[in-house]
Order: C-alpha cells, then sequence, then structure tokens
C-alpha cells in the first residue's frame, strides 16, 4: 500500500456569529465582542421553564445577505427543529437549529484562484455556551448560548491544505464584506470545523472522516489538515483503519487529539421546533433584502484588474473599508492610493484606529495626483498621508498641508538650473565631477544630495538627476 496516492478530502463547516445586536431568540444582548462571563442572559437563555423563544427578524435579513454572497438560493419556507444533546453548556438540553429546511440553500464560493467551492446549505441556529477547562472544574459561561449563527455547510470538494486555508479566507472576507459578521476569530466570530478523510487515487468511495473542531484562524485550518493528511496516510500505509471520530487541535504542538467518537444524525433526535412558527418569506422580501448587498471581492477583483498588483489588491481585501474608500476615488490614482494604504497605512501601530476614520476622498485623489506631478517626493508623500489622519490637522487638505510643510519640490527647470550651476561650480565638488565623468556613475548622488541641501530639500531629485547629466556631459 505504500505506493498507493491518497486523496485527500476535505468538507467544512463554518459557524459564523451573526452581527445582531441581540440573541437569536431573546432581547438580550448578542455577545459577539466577549463581555463578562454569564452578563449577558435571560430566563429563554437558560431554559426557565415556561420562557418561549421569540425570533429576531434582523438575523433572517442577515442570513439572507450571507446567502446572497456566496450565489446561494434563499428557501422561502424554512422551519426550526430541536437537536437534542446534553452538555453542562447547553441548558435546554437541546439545540434550536435547522435541520430539515434551512433558510439557505444550494451556492458557491469562487477562491481567488478561480476554484469553485460548492455551497451545501446553510441554517440558521443558536449557539451553546462556552466550558472553560481547568485541572480538577469547568466554568460555563452562558452569553454565547442563543446567539445567532448560520452554520454554512461546503460540498467535499476541498482536497488541499492551502485550498482550505483559502476557502476559509475567502468566507470570512465575503461575510464581513456583506456587513453579517464582525468577523472577530479571536472572540469566535466564525470557528471552523474541519473534516477530512483520505482515499486511494480513483476510488469511488470517499474514506473514514475525522473532524477537527473549533477552528478559529486560517492558519490553524490549514495546519491541522496538513497534520490529519500526514496522520491518516500513516495509519493506512501500515493497513490500519481510520476511526470516525472528533479530534482536537493544539496550535502549541501542532498536532489533533481524539476528543471522542463521532455522532451520527440519528443520535441528536432531531424533532420540529414546536415553539417556534415556519419562517415563509415572499419573493418580494428576499429581493428587496438581496439588493442590499454591497460590492463583494469578486466585484473588486473585477474593478481593479490590471490596475492595482494582484498580491496589493488580495491584502486590501482583507479590509472591506479600504476596498470600499478605494473604489470611491479617481482610478487614475488608484495604484499610488493602494500603495499608500498597503505599505504605510497597515504598518502603522494605529492601523486599527486610523480604518475608522480614513482620509476623505478628495485627499486622497489630490496627494496622488501631487505626487504623480512631481510635486511631491514618495517620502513627503507618505509623510502628508499620515498627517491625513492627525485629528488637528485633516481638516487642511492634502495641499494645504504640503504646503504649510514646505515639502512642496521644486519643478522649475530653469530655477533648478541655477541651482546645480552653483553647486557644480564649488571646489568641493570638481572631484566628483570629474569622477563622474571617468565612469563612476555612483558619484551622482553625492552631487544630487548636494544640490537636495542646497534647495533645502525642496528640489525634484529626478529632475536634479537630469539636469546634472546634461552638465556633465
Amino acid at each position: 500500500m505504500s505506493n498507493t496516492k491518497y486523496i485527500p478530502t476535505i468538507g467544512i463547516e463554518c459557524h459564523v456569529q451573526l452581527a445582531t445586536k441581540t440573541k437569536l431568540f431573546s432581547e438580550v444582548d448578542n455577545d459577539a465582542r466577549g463581555k463578562e462571563p454569564n452578563s449577558c442572559v435571560s430566563p429563554v437563555d437558560y431554559a426557565l421553564p415556561g420562557m418561549l423563544p421569540r425570533l429576531n427578524g434582523e438575523a433572517i435579513r442577515l442570513a439572507i445577505l450571507a446567502g446572497r454572497a456566496m450565489n446561494c438560493e434563499i428557501n422561502s419556507h424554512s422551519r426550526f427543529d430541536r437537536k437534542h444533546y446534553f452538555y453542562p453548556d447547553s441548558p435546554k438540553g437541546y439545540q434550536i437549529t435547522q435541520f430539515y429546511e434551512p433558510i439557505i440553500g444550494e451556492g458557491y464560493v469562487e477562491l481567488p484562484s478561480g476554484t469553485k467551492i460548492r455551497i451545501e446549505h446553510a441554517h440558521l441556529e443558536g449557539d451553546a455556551g462556552k466550558l472553560t477547562h481547568y485541572d480538577s472544574y469547568s466554568l460555563v459561561d452562558l452569553n454565547r448560548v442563543d446567539t445567532p449563527l448560520i452554520e454554512i455547510v461546503s460540498m467535499p470538494d476541498i482536497h488541499s491544505a492551502k485550498d482550505a486555508h483559502d476557502y476559509c479566507k475567502e468566507l470570512w472576507r465575503l461575510m464581513t464584506f456583506a456587513g453579517v459578521s464582525y468577523g472577530d476569530l479571536y472572540n469566535g466570530n466564525m470557528r471552523f470545523d474541519v473534516n477530512i478523510s483520505l482515499a486511494p487515487e480513483g476510488a469511488k468511495k470517499l474514506g473514514t472522516r475525522a473532524e477537527i473542531k473549533n477552528l478559529n484562524s486560517f492558519r490553524s485550518v490549514e495546519r491541522a489538515a496538513e497534520y490529519e493528511i500526514i496522520r491518516q496516510t500513516k495509519i493506512y500505509e501500515k493497513g490500519e483503519k481510520v476511526v470516525q471520530e472528533t479530534r482536537g487541535w493544539n496550535d502549541a504542538s501542532g498536532k489533533t487529539t481524539t476528543q471522542r467518537s463521532k455522532e451520527e444524525a440519528k443520535d441528536y433526535r432531531y424533532m420540529p421546533e414546536p415553539d417556534l412558527p415556519p419562517i415563509n418569506l415572499s419573493d418580494d422580501f428576499i429581493e428587496t433584502e438581496s439588493a442590499k448587498l454591497p460590492p463583494m471581492p469578486a466585484d473588486y477583483r473585477k474593478i481593479f484588474k490590471g490596475k492595482i498588483p494582484e498580491d496589493i489588491l488580495e491584502l486590501l481585501l482583507d479590509y472591506p473599508k479600504l476596498a470600499e474608500k478605494l473604489n470611491d476615488t479617481d482610478e487614475k490614482y488608484a495604484k499610488n492610493i493602494a500603495n499608500l494604504f498597503t505599505s504605510v497605512l497597515l504598518a502603522e501601530e494605529k492601523s486599527a484606529e486610523y480604518l475608522n476614520d480614513l482620509p476623505s476622498t478628495k485627499d486622497l485623489n489630490e496627494l496622488a495626483e501631487m505626487n504623480e506631478n512631481k510635486e511631491l517626493s514618495s517620502t513627503a508623500t507618505k509623510e502628508v498621508f499620515l498627517r491625513l489622519f492627525d485629528p488637528q490637522m485633516k481638516h487642511r487638505g492634502a495641499k494645504n498641508i504640503a504646503k504649510e510643510l514646505g515639502l512642496i519640490q521644486e519643478n522649475d527647470l530653469g530655477a533648478l538650473e541655477k541651482i546645480v550651476d552653483a553647486v557644480l561650480a564649488k571646489p568641493e565638488t570638481k572631484k566628483a565631477q570629474e569622477d563622474y565623468r571617468n565612469g563612476e556613475q555612483k558619484v551622482i548622488g553625492f552631487l544630487i544630495g548636494q544640490v537636495m541641501k542646497e534647495s533645502k530639500g525642496k528640489a525634484n531629485p529626478s529632475a536634479v538627476q537630469e539636469i546634472i547629466k546634461q552638465k556633465l556631459a
């Protein structure tokens, strides 16, 4: 068997916490950013007898946007079911979910590479609570109980750890661009369950799968998939069988470990939820809500194709506000402004703060225009750009800031020629001139530096270089 090539097949279930103000079945704060344990709970959440769930309409609207972002059908009829299991973080003893008739039907997510990963469906459900384990005891936090989720189930179309990474990242982009979720991975706004199986090349049947639960970073998804592919390959090469089970991922050790044998759907004893009526949506309502979907990453890729390098664009697509702002600016300055966003803004310590208050479209266009007209050097452009985030200066405008700081370059060729003549007349530059004429090209940097010094930094270096070359030819 050691010569047999095994093909991995990966399916991913992604839990997306919706950005509603309140929970799915009660009017309590939706703990999306990690508040004090057990501070966001209601009698409905901890299953006080007689308490009835009340459906959050905003969750329905966000589910429609999520579905459209994934090119999915929206089902006009859907309903809730009870999924029974008994864990300390589930006070009701069941989870309200959509097993038989989900709100989101089939669709697909297209990766930056062009690969399409099919979506089987996505359903609404209330989340479970959170257990924190210590050496001899565990603590229960019910803040997360019944926070609204959509669980997105992919088809088994992924066949590499890299594509698993890219799929999860693109899914995160779609949900954040659509405004469906805050996308805060650290606080569990999106979590990934990764199902992995191996089968010999050419086999018609998939192998036995293992499920790695609750991964909360794209890198963890990729590393866990890589490890599991190697682990299962070794098992098959020994002539042994892979056990169907749930496994956990340890980021520090880089290994998956057994947690429990995998439950089948019949173990959950699904039944219709008796306390919630079915959801019936009109075609007009679905279309009206769908029309609110803003431009998605694929739209920006089409808009900026050939105008911005792909690596810079993919970096910008991690920040919806930057992509949206860039789309508002003059397209002839797109590359210039994109470079400022990626190489200057995102390198700043306060970049997260700055993203909430970006410069005006007018200032960005004006700044890029000054740079391209050689009125500002690259260094000066970066300085003015950062001043546009300064509360004391940003309202003055890019051009006025540049003038106040004395950063406008001298482009008058006549004025520059006089400065160059004055520098070349100085005794201390004679040797450099002679060396240049003798073929030492590097010394021109010294001469340019002398001109810049004489002009107090305002001379256009490119123009100065051309004048010096002409003078010394």
